[in-house]
């Protein structure tokens, strides 16, 4: 698959460096310009990045994602958009809304925002990792999600975000009781 990362931190970075390993083309978008991404994927300009993928993860701070969107909803059109950043302390943590009003053929996905970075790059056996999407966008987001070694929960089509968002202040109270260890993740037992 060709991916668009938006972002190079430890969520954006990470996932990259994931999905390069596992044979898919990866090019990040940033502010910064051109260079060399994480996992040695190219860094350019974000309207560049965008040009020719199939799938765009928002792996940015989640008060930036709205900017992000509107100045490129057109491009977005079309594409499987995974909003994978958090507005901590709005009322709502995704940024579905803005997506869907800035580039409303954009096929939303939210996934990779519950469970710190460090549980991308280094799995726990077993770990699950829970998700909303759009019909069409669920096999790329399953395929996407197995890349990086977890294991796809598929929790409904996108009007289930706010289900995957709940998952996010139990991480973090699991992160607190646990000492701060981040590195706690959740499994499905079937």
């Amino acid at each position: 698959m060709k991916i668009a990362v938006i972002g190079t931190g430890n969520i954006g970075g990470t996932l990259g460096r994931r999905w390069v390993a596992a044979g898919h083309e990866v090019t990040y978008g940033t502010r910064a310009g051109t260079g060399e991404g994480p996992g040695g994927a190219p860094q350019l300009a974000v309207d560049d990045a965008l040009a020719g993928a199939e799938v765009v993860v928002l792996a940015v701070p989640g008060g930036a994602v709205a900017e992000v969107v509107a100045a490129n909803g057109p491009a977005l059109g079309g594409k499987i958009v995974i909003d994978a950043a958090n507005r901590i302390g709005e009322p709502e943590v995704n940024s579905r809304a803005a997506i869907a009003a800035d580039a409303p053929q954009a096929r939303y996905v939210r996934a990779f925002n519950t469970l710190g970075w460090e549980n991308f790059a280094d799995p726990l056996p077993g770990t699950a990792l829970f998700f909303a999407a759009d019909p069409s966008a669920r096999p790329a987001a399953e395929e996407l999600i197995t890349a990086v070694g977890l294991e796809p929960v598929f929790a409904g089509d996108a009007a289930a975000t706010g289900t995957v968002d709940a998952l996010l202040p139990l991480w973090f109270a699991l992160v607190k009781h646990n000492g701060g260890n981040r590195r706690v993740a959740l499994r499905v037992a079937r």
